[in-house]
């Protein structure tokens, strides 16, 4: 039987965060101010957490908490109000190869064949054809789409085109993988094959993953740590760490300490959504 791990709140300073090593990703007292005509939006307040070397790390909160802009920041699509991002002890000031992004819609190229579009990056590069191909081929078997290097993208399903859009990010070597609720569009059974099929693939490359989503049992299915975030303006709330032995199988999701974990969280989000609704009320 699994050892139950207490939940732990977050300190407002993520320089005291107790980490056994160096992270590699630092969100340093992050805000973010949108101004939209007459009004101004706050949409990040002094946001601070890590994600260290290799780890799949989830966020989870209300809609309209910032969940996006976090993600947007870190890959240097738009810069930060106050605060900073760190990457290897290096300062992000815009976008870079080093981080990979995949979005809700699949952003494919649809006149690019399913090779072609994992390549892209690559040839952008100047990577030789021959050493492009290869890596194109090994992502192609590690999705489950060997066979339709050749097929255009509007003959693939949705949950076909996200693997397309993963693999292309993987083939780019990122130092971290950002994705913005990848599976947000997918029935509900692709959905599921999707998390398995994306946990196969971090197995495989340890790469270090941001994930957002609003799914509860996807966060803590996947993720080695779970970061809530407040109601607007957005904040950390809560880090939850996940003791979930990896790998891990669907049928945990049955299990009782994923049913405790999901408890705890839904009662965090529950409260952050009823402060939304009132000060909306």
């Amino acid at each position: 039987m699994m050892t139950a791990m207490p939940m732990q709140y977050l300190n407002t300073d993520a320089d005291v965060h107790p980490l056994k090593r160096e992270p590699k990703l630092r969100i340093h007292h992050v805000s973010k101010v949108f101004e939209q005509k007459d009004q101004v939006v706050t949409a990040l307040e002094d946001t601070n957490f890590d994600v260290r070397e290799g780890e799949f790390v989830t966020i989870l909160g209300p809609s309209g908490c910032g969940k996006s802009t976090i993600l947007k920041v870190i890959a240097g699509l738009t810069e930060p109000s106050s605060g900073y991002v760190m990457l290897n002890n290096q300062r992000i000031n815009g976008p870079g190869a080093d981080r990979g992004m995949v979005f809700q819609a699949y952003t494919l190229f649809p006149w690019l064949t399913v090779e072609e579009n994992i390549g892209f990056g690559l040839q952008l590069k100047g990577m030789a054809k021959a050493q492009r191909q290869e890596i194109v081929q090994h992502y192609l078997e590690l999705i489950g789409l060997n066979g339709f290097g050749a097929v255009y993208p509007n003959n693939l399903s949705g949950g076909m085109k996200q693997r397309v859009a993963i693999a292309r990010a993987l083939a780019n070597d990122p130092e971290v993988l950002l994705m913005d609720e990848p599976f947000g569009a997918l029935d509900a059974q692709t959905r599921t094959v999707m998390q398995e099929l994306l946990l196969k693939v971090w197995e495989e490359s340890h790469k270090t993953i941001l994930f957002v989503t609003h799914d509860i049992d996807e966060a803590i299915f996947m993720g080695d740590r779970v970061y809530v975030m407040t109601a607007r303006p957005g904040r950390l709330k809560a880090e939850i760490p996940v003791p979930i032995s990896r790998p891990r199988e669907f049928s945990v999701k049955a299990s009782p300490e994923f049913m405790r974990l999901k408890g705890e969280i839904l009662k965090l989000i529950r409260e952050e959504s009823w402060k939304a609704a009132s000060e909306v009320g």
